[in-house]
């Protein structure tokens, strides 16, 4: 908590080198638009409803006809990479607010994450309109938890607000932690790390955390009780942390303010959502852009490949094209910068490498069936006899987390050969393929199942696999099982995986993971039915996937028609 405000200072124009570097990102990133130059006036409080101060630095455009104001809310500091889009858009005409979000570089109160945007939002307006330089024109612009703080104002949309550029950002956190029914250990207890340390590493030592992040959490990961160990890790700095973790529960009041869907029911500006196959947010993101579709919301998608880091990194130079654009056409009020008939969905078919425009998401598609076999085939027939497959989940040894959509560097698509051959992990492969398939939606697990223990998960994972025989991830998902269904019968589990737009290419195979579990990403069942985070015994548990003509486990594929 800040409890010294830093001190305002007047517009001064960048340094020297912020102009030379703001002049060689043009250049790679092939930014658009006329430079006209811009000032910055740092550390200006801003007043919040309950006292506390938000910290805010104001980016001025040095042109005599503004184009509006960009809102930014942060938790992640106003330097540098936090200021990029800031120097950009102030660079070509906007003025730019970028704010300190409260507990954080100098705002004061105490930050609980995304609990508080909603009425510090609201309250950054209220300054906002105070300004005299602000002409009622407002966009709002970021990703991930800036994301969220812009879903957090639309709670209630201020009059001046023309549009949103929302990119890789949930609305629902609960969702978001324990939507599967496991609590997504890696993604979120790596942020409590890192956030309750931001302000005491930076730079270098900043980088070199980052990069030994897994291996400074391997203990935690593997500790018992989980969330004892979560709070020694971050120094009992983030006691929010417990909560997500041991508060599965939906209707729980932990999670009262962090659950923002009736911003997709108030939003009536034009919203830009930016998303990658790879990010732990896509579902999210997929069912913003079709719940504002279907209220008629002028809305654009874009999915790229690449991971949630990725996209602020090499994905960023065509993120900040795409946002100049809509910006351009949605508060400046300039023409636009392409016909408004352009088709609102572009996504990135992987395997094939190329763009594709669409006129909606999901595009219309027939189910493409593959059946598991005995042996480990899949086959469009159904299998007429044999006998079950088996593996044994054990959590004292659990399956790991290779790749896949994770908040940390490690995401993304891998070689998963290590873990095609351990024992814990089944494969069911078909024949390589006589002419290109393109998977374009949401695939579709069900398995004809039984288990030993009634406390276990699922986890299922579909590879491409190439001629070389190596074997790439593309979309996945978990289910934590309903611990009431009798494990004496035969149950039909059905898993819904990530959205994906990929091309198996003729010549290669397509692979069906199955395992007990993806740990550290989701927090391991522990076999014992105790609640999340707090269990110190682990118990195993033998899982059998049926596949007989009684019993039939199949992989449902979208593929689009025509």
């Amino acid at each position: 908590m800040t409890t010294t405000l830093p001190r305002p200072t007047a517009l001064t124009p960048p340094s020297l080198a912020v102009r030379t570097a703001d002049r060689l990102l043009t250049r790679l990133m092939r930014l658009p638009g006329t430079r006209h130059g811009y000032r910055v006036e740092r550390n200006l409080p801003t007043p919040a409803r309950d006292g506390a101060v938000l910290v805010t630095d104001h980016y001025a455009p040095l042109t005599g006809r503004p184009k509006g104001t960009v809102l930014i809310r942060t938790p992640y500091g106003r330097g540098f990479p936090s200021n990029l889009e800031a120097r950009v858009y102030a660079d070509r005409g906007y003025h730019v607010v970028l704010q300190s979000c409260r507990g954080t570089f100098g705002s004061t109160g105490d930050f609980y994450p995304m609990a508080n945007e909603a009425d510090d939002a609201q309250d950054a307006v209220a300054w906002l309109r105070t300004q005299p330089w602000f002409d009622g024109r407002l966009a709002t612009a970021g990703g991930s938890y800036v994301g969220w703080t812009q879903w957090a104002l639309l709670m209630d949309p201020p009059p001046e607000l023309r549009t949103s550029l929302i990119a890789v950002a949930p609305h629902d956190m609960h969702d978001a932690a324990h939507g599967s029914g496991a609590f997504r250990l890696g993604d979120f207890l790596s942020f409590a790390e890192m956030v309750v340390d931001q302000e005491r590493f930076t730079g270098l030592r900043a980088v070199t955390r980052l990069l030994t992040l897994n291996r400074r959490l391997a203990p935690v990961f593997g500790a018992l009780p989980l969330a004892d160990a979560a709070d020694e890790a971050t120094g009992h700095r983030a006691p929010w942390l417990r909560e997500w973790l041991t508060t599965p529960e939906r209707d729980d009041a932990v999670w009262d303010r962090l659950k923002l869907d009736d911003a997709l029911e108030r939003v009536n500006v034009p919203v830009r959502l930016t998303a990658c196959w790879q990010d732990l947010f896509l579902d999210q993101t997929l069912h913003q852009y079709q719940s504002l579709r279907t209220r008629g919301v002028d809305v654009s998608l874009t999915v790229g490949p690449g991971t949630h880091q990725e996209l602020g990194q090499k994905g960023m130079g065509g993120l900040l094209r795409g946002n100049l654009e809509w910006l351009q056409t949605h508060l400046a009020a300039e023409a636009p910068a392409r016909p408004r008939s352009a088709p609102p969905v572009e996504v990135y078919v992987t395997g094939q490498e190329a763009w594709r425009q669409l006129a909606e998401w999901p595009p219309a598609a027939h189910e493409t069936v593959r059946h598991l076999q005995p042996g480990g085939g899949l086959l469009a027939d159904e299998p007429i006899g044999g006998a079950p497959s088996t593996y044994v989940y054990d959590p004292a040894h659990p399956t790991p987390t290779l790749g896949g959509p994770l908040l940390t560097l490690d995401a993304g698509i891998k070689d998963n050969a290590a873990l095609e051959s351990r024992s814990d992990v089944l494969t069911f492969t078909t024949a390589p393929l006589t002419a290109p398939l393109e998977i374009m939606g949401t695939p579709v697990v069900e398995l004809a199942h039984t288990r030993s223990n009634p406390h276990a998960d699922v986890f299922v994972r579909l590879c491409d696999v190439d001629r070389d025989g190596v074997s790439r991830n593309f979309a996945e998902g978990l289910l934590r099982l309903d611990p009431t269904s009798p494990l004496d019968q035969v149950q039909t589990v059905r898993v819904r995986l990530d959205a994906c737009a990929h091309e198996v290419k003729a010549g290669h195979r397509i692979r069906l993971l199955i395992a007990g579990g993806s740990h550290p990403r989701y927090a391991r069942n522990e076999g014992t039915g105790a609640l999340p985070g707090t269990g110190s015994e682990l118990r195993p548990c033998t899982h059998t996937v049926h596949h007989d003509s009684g019993a039939v486990s199949r992989v449902v594929l979208p593929t689009p028609s025509g």
